[in-house]
């Protein structure tokens, strides 16, 4: 892993990583396991609809897209499992986006550090032990942690509070717009993994 180039803004007494697309190059693991178990349930989902609800919990995408294309949904909980359930059959092959993982590297131990996400906990678990990081954070905040989601600032929030540093000092690392706005919301700096850092 090289040295990042990133050094955080003077202030900043912790960091706060999301997962899926910012730590982990999840993204087509997850677009995959949503395309077959959508398709079972003949709903289509583009990937371009996709990376529009990065960052949204899997039960409120199902809901959203149940409206979007008028398809009655039995049950939203049994569907989340089925797409937890084969996202986590490609678990093996998710690789770190380096980038950002040597950011975490190089501040390990040094600041406080949270991970915070949409996904669930068993899957954002998961994926931090394939990527062999998990221990290198204080506090792993997931969708069962909080009641709002984002773009709401409350899984940020909550990460801040369980590392115990205040929500000014911390910065974010997202690679969603909805994720962005929920660092804003929280009143926290942020960087946005998609351009240069």
């Amino acid at each position: 892993m090289t040295d990042p180039t990133w050094t955080p803004p003077p202030g900043t007494r912790g960091l706060i990583f999301d997962c899926d697309g910012t730590l982990a190059d999840t993204m087509p693991a997850h677009y995959r396991a949503w395309t077959a178990m959508l398709g079972r349930h003949g709903i289509a989902f583009t990937e371009r609809r996709f990376y529009e609800l990065g960052g949204v919990p899997t039960a409120q995408i199902i809901r959203i897209l149940s409206a979007e294309t008028g398809v009655p949904v039995a049950d939203v909980d049994v569907m989340v499992v089925e797409k937890e359930t084969l996202f986590l059959t490609h678990i093996h092959a998710i690789q770190p986006l380096e980038s950002v993982v040597a950011v975490a590297a190089a501040h390990r131990g040094r600041l406080p550090m949270a991970v915070a996400s949409g996904g669930y906990r068993e899957t954002i678990t998961r994926t931090l032990d394939q990527l062999d990081v998990r221990d290198w954070f204080d506090a792993v905040v997931t969708a069962e942690d909080t009641t709002r989601h984002k773009p709401e600032p409350d899984v940020f929030l909550e990460a801040a509070r369980r590392i115990g540093v205040p929500p000014a000092a911390c910065v974010v690392f997202e690679d969603t717009d909805i994720g962005l706005e929920a660092a804003r919301r929280a009143g926290m700096a942020s960087v946005d993994v998609r351009r240069p850092f």
